[in-house]
Order: C-alpha cells, then structure tokens, then sequence
C-alpha cells in the first residue's frame, strides 16, 4: 500500500507541475525576470503552494505517524545558519540560471528534455561532490 501512495502522490506531484507551467524553462525565466517581461502566474502556483503545505504542516504536527501508520520525520532545524543560506543561494542560481528546480526537472527528463536531462546530471553531480565535501569536514 505504501508504494502504491507513493506512485499516485507522485503522479499527481508531476501532473500539478506540468499543469502549472513548472517545467518549462521559459515561463519559469519570466517568472524570474522582474525587471523585463515578467510573468506573475507562477506566484500565483507559489501561493497555491504554500497554503496548501501551511495547513498541511499544521494538521500533520499534531500526529506521531504520517497518514498510512508508518514513522513521521518532520525537520527539528528552527534556525538560518551558514549552511542553509549557502544552499539556498546555490539553489536559486541554478534556478535561474537553467529555469529549473529539482521537480520540474525530473518531470521534463522522464519527457526526454536534453536540457533537463544536463540538469538532472549536474544536480547528481552537486549532490555527489556535497557529500564527499559533508564527509570530509
């Protein structure tokens, strides 16, 4: 039952990034071009977004076990350290540097996008030198 959930949550994941403009590289760009043709539709998705992981954090703090009984791990971090602004600046060059977030990437390379499909690969890549470096320090 668990992977089941886990195949129509992400489906549906991939069908809303689809739906809303997510995976393509252009209308992502406009959304981050604020000072040329800039298109608001994706703060609109954005909004959408956070009240729906607003309420959803709220109501899922008050359980000990996610929906289907299995162990829930929500982050205990409360604080902006070093790390995390660091990688938040990192994710948002990349962002706008190729209009695409990690999502919408693995949408569009299942799609057989070759810029997606760079993406993908760089951000293993990211991710495999982060750990070596995590590992080392």
């Amino acid at each position: 039952m668990q992977r089941i959930s886990e195949f129509f949550i992400g489906l549906l994941f991939g069908l809303g990034l689809l739906l809303s403009g997510m995976t393509d590289p252009a209308k992502v760009l406009g959304f981050l071009d604020l000072f040329g043709l800039w298109d608001p539709s994706l703060a609109l998705v954005m909004a959408g977004a956070i009240g729906v992981g607003f309420f959803a954090f709220a109501f899922i703090k008050q359980r000990t076990t996610n929906l289907l009984g299995g162990a829930l791990h929500l982050p205990k971090a409360q604080q902006i350290d070093r790390r995390l602004l660091i990688g938040g600046l990192v994710f948002g060059i990349g962002w706008g540097l190729a209009g695409f977030c990690p999502g919408p990437a693995l949408v569009s390379s299942a799609a057989g996008e070759i810029k997606a499909l760079v993406f993908v690969a760089a951000m293993l890549a990211g991710m495999l030198v982060y750990s070596w470096v995590d590992r080392r320090s």
